[in-house]
């Protein structure tokens, strides 16, 4: 029997076993290998792979310097933003570093103590409520097997089992695809690009720069022509001038949207939401990295008087974090009303000028 099963070593689970593991018996469950990552697909996260400054600060806050090893060029200093319907564009000033997903994932992985029990390639296919604990069924190459503990904390993003099992359905929280390829390029961008284009999507699309390639995406609702609608944004982007040429690669996940803060604890004693599983995630700009860490070192705070009243502490502890959505949400009009965004970017508010010989791209 376990304390407390983990299921997700993203960001926010890997950060929540690193941090229990001196004081509880601790499960943590990953569908990822993380172990043998350069196995094909074995650690691909369809993520842009950009850390914001609330990040930044985060892993200041615990102590952690991030490795070479899981940087890539270029770094990134200025945001393009681009209406494509009205073909205006501004420049603004943002400081993010780079990463290699899989590699900063790999690394945070890394640091978990080994007193943790790790299953890495491991999926959870369901989770019972117990008399007085919780049942696991797991599987790893092919075979079945069952696991129980005290507490189960869903780390396990937008397709978190835990919340499908022990939630309801929330209609204010948004579910989008995130599509993006990979486009090999001569010369790498010194842009973060944002798209917007209020006939194709009511969220943004992106490129990021990473070394010889760019990758493009963009979060679209789902069962809605989405695959039409990418290609009708990729040929919008090519005639805008970006070189979008066979593209090397193509991955896809389903990312959340809070409307508004969501439920972060079950009706059941005993089960919790940390990181995008629980909608901790920007509605404006799906920026997850501060979101993951922040509940990861609420949830391990609320944990250091027992497993006993945890639920509520943490409820309680995550006030914050519910105030910081709310107030996330308020600024969605400036960035997504065609018209509001026309004006403030006509304004030239808070915009940097650049140099008129930088590449497209």
């Amino acid at each position: 029997m376990y304390d407390i099963a983990i299921i997700g070593a993203g960001p926010a689970g890997s950060t929540l076993a690193r941090l229990l593991a001196p004081n509880y018996r601790v499960l943590l469950v990953e569908k990822r290998n993380l172990i043998e990552p350069n196995q094909a697909g074995a650690g691909n996260k369809c993520c842009g792979g950009l850390l914001a400054p609330d990040a930044q600060k985060v892993l200041g806050m615990m102590s952690l310097a991030l490795p070479q090893e899981v940087l890539v060029g270029p770094q990134i200093f200025v945001v393009r933003t681009i209406d494509l319907q009205k073909k205006q564009e501004r420049y603004y000033q943002r400081f993010y570093i780079n990463l290699d997903r899989t590699k900063f994932d790999c690394w945070l992985f890394s640091l978990i103590p080994p007193s943790v029990n790790v299953r890495s390639a491991t999926l959870c296919k369901e989770i019972r409520k117990e008399e007085g604990y919780y049942t696991l069924r797991l599987k790893f190459r092919q075979k079945y097997y069952c696991e129980q503990a005290r507490l189960v904390i869903g780390a396990d993003g937008a397709a978190s089992i835990v919340r499908k099992t022990f939630f309801p359905e929330d209609p204010k929280l948004l579910v989008y695809s995130a599509v993006q390829e990979w486009f090999a390029v001569k010369k790498p961008s010194p842009y973060f690009s944002v798209f917007f284009d209020s006939e194709l999507m009511d969220f943004y699309g992106w490129s990021i720069p990473k070394e010889e390639s760019l990758l493009v995406g963009a979060a679209l609702k789902p069962r809605y022509n989405t695959a039409e609608r990418f290609k009708q944004l990729k040929a919008k982007l090519s005639a805008y001038g970006y070189p979008l040429y066979a593209a090397k690669k193509r991955e896809g996940a389903f990312i959340l949207r809070p409307r508004r803060a969501t439920r972060a604890v079950a009706d059941l004693p005993g089960v919790a939401l940390i990181g995008e599983a629980a909608g901790w995630i920007s509605p404006s700009s799906a920026e997850g990295f501060s979101y993951a860490f922040r509940s990861a070192l609420t949830a391990a705070k609320c944990l250091e008087p027992g497993i006993e009243g945890f639920v509520k502490r943490y409820q309680q502890e995550t006030a914050a974090l519910r105030r910081n959505i709310f107030a996330k949400n308020l600024k969605l009009p400036f960035m997504y009303h065609p018209l509001l965004r026309r004006i403030i970017m006509e304004l030239g508010i808070a915009a940097v000028e650049v140099c008129s010989d930088m590449p497209v791209t």
